[in-house]
């Protein structure tokens, strides 16, 4: 049947139109949607909480080792000479120095009293063959009132290099002035150990701010937090924490990444325990 001229542009603009909403609905309502990409897994925990996790593996620990140790100066130690038992020396029994008495031996270290112009001081040397954390606890006599306004002179308040001596302002002088000394206590470290337990500031291990004040830190661009915990502080109140269970952590961790967890206790033998120890409490 033919088909007449009428019916062939009706057909052809029909089918003009048909093409024209084709692809009108192509453009605005054909596309495939895409759901978006999820999002990667997160770690969890907090901020502090995920540097403790990394920083707890023995190879962060280690590069942590040969960074320092190079800020330092020093030859890197391994985890296992980090790990090694620390030679204490400790007495109680208490003593009264005075200026011009000979110097006393206790503990590792010799003490001798001096007036140095209008302060009193306590020299402090170290005689083992090991650097040496110290902690020499003292009371001026007949009073110690007004030992605050003494002026300081810096000094390593952490510890005492092999061979060396530090003298430390302990009040100002008035006639008659003795030094009391109650606890003597020391610890033979490495020079790595030196390093971390120089940074440290002294009253996170318990030193009073009367010889704190004093102490110079080496140059470093990491400073050490100074705040100590409630469970900690609560710890030293008590006697269940001690100056050497501190100084033994703080000889193995470095302070700017490390925090003293109130469950350890100084090492008892060599490797006693895997480090770093991040236990409960950091």
């Amino acid at each position: 049947m033919a088909i007449s001229d009428g019916q062939f542009r009706l057909g052809v603009v029909g089918a003009a139109i048909m093409l024209v909403l084709v692809m009108t609905f192509m453009r605005f309502c054909g596309s495939v949607t895409i759901p978006p990409k999820p999002a990667p897994p997160r770690p969890t925990g907090s901020q502090s909480q995920l540097l403790t996790k990394g920083a707890a593996t023995p190879a962060v620990y280690q590069e942590f080792l040969q960074r320092d140790a190079v800020a330092a100066g020093v030859r890197t130690p391994s985890i296992a000479e980090m790990s090694r038992k620390l030679v204490y020396r400790g007495d109680d029994a208490r003593r009264v120095l005075e200026v011009g008495e000979p110097a006393i031996e206790v503990a590792g270290v010799k003490l001798r009293v001096a007036r140095d112009g209008n302060t009193f001081v306590l020299d402090i040397t170290n005689v083992t063959t090991s650097d040496l954390a110290y902690s020499v606890l003292s009371s001026p006599t007949p009073n110690n009132s007004g030992c605050m306004s003494a002026q300081p002179v810096l000094f390593n308040a952490m510890v005492i290099e092999k061979g060396g001596t530090v003298r430390r302002v302990e009040c100002i002088w008035r006639t008659g002035m003795a030094l009391a000394i109650t606890s003597v206590q020391t610890l033979e470290v490495s020079p790595l150990s030196a390093y971390y337990l120089s940074t440290l500031p002294p009253r996170t291990v318990g030193v009073e701010d009367r010889l704190a004040r004093g102490h110079q830190a080496p140059e470093t661009s990491e400073k050490c937090s100074s705040v100590v915990s409630q469970a900690v502080r609560s710890g030293l109140e008590q006697g269940q924490i001690g100056w050497r269970d501190l100084v033994d952590f703080y000889a193995r961790h470095r302070c700017q990444t490390y925090r003293f967890p109130a469950s350890y206790r100084s090492f008892k033998a060599d490797a006693e325990r895997p480090i770093p120890d991040t236990a409960a409490g950091m």
